[in-house]
C-alpha cells in the first residue's frame, strides 16, 4: 500500500455522486494512476451508490455510506459500505450475458459493467452492514479515458 487513503462519507443523496467522483479523480491523479484506471472506478462507483441510494433503503430517513480508495500492491482497491437491503448472497454470480438489459435483475446491465471493467467485485454481509470492494490494477493499459 502507498501508505494513503481517501475516506468519503456520503448521505444517501445522489446529489453527493459529483464529489465523490471529483475525489477519486483527485487522490488518482496524485498518485499517477491513469485516467482510464480512474474513469473505470468512478463509473463502478458511481453505479454502485447510485443503486444503494436509489433502491437500497425502504424508508427516507438520513443514512450513511462510507466509500474507502486506497492503493495496493498496484491496484486501485475501493470498499463501499452501507446499512441498506442486502444483496441476499455473499457474491453475486457472472452477470446473464443473454440478458443483460433485464430489468429488476441484480445481474442487469449495472453488474454486468462492473464485471467489464473491474478486475474484481466482491459482495458479503458483514455485521449489519453491505460490504462492496472493487479492484483494478493501476497498470491497467487502455489508454486515456475521455
Amino acid at each position: 500500500m502507498d501508505g494513503a487513503e481517501l475516506k468519503i462519507t456520503i448521505a444517501n443523496d445522489l446529489r453527493e455522486l459529483a464529489g465523490v467522483a471529483a475525489q477519486i479523480d483527485e487522490f488518482c491523479a496524485a498518485r499517477d494512476i491513469s485516467t482510464h484506471v480512474a474513469y473505470a472506478v468512478n463509473v463502478s462507483v458511481e453505479e454502485l451508490l447510485t443503486n444503494t441510494i436509489s433502491y437500497g433503503y425502504g424508508d427516507d430517513e438520513p443514512h450513511t455510506i462510507y466509500v474507502m480508495v486506497t492503493v495496493d500492491a498496484g491496484a486501485v482497491v475501493v470498499e463501499i459500505v452501507d446499512d441498506g437491503v442486502g444483496y441476499g448472497a455473499s457474491s453475486l454470480p457472472a452477470p446473464d450475458l443473454e440478458n443483460v438489459l433485464g430489468e429488476g435483475s441484480l445481474e442487469g446491465p449495472g453488474f454486468f459493467l462492473l464485471h467489464q471493467v473491474m478486475d474484481s467485485v466482491e459482495f458479503r454481509h458483514e455485521d449489519g452492514y453491505n460490504v462492496v470492494t472493487l479492484r483494478k490494477e493501476a497498470a491497467d493499459g487502455g489508454g486515456e479515458a475521455g
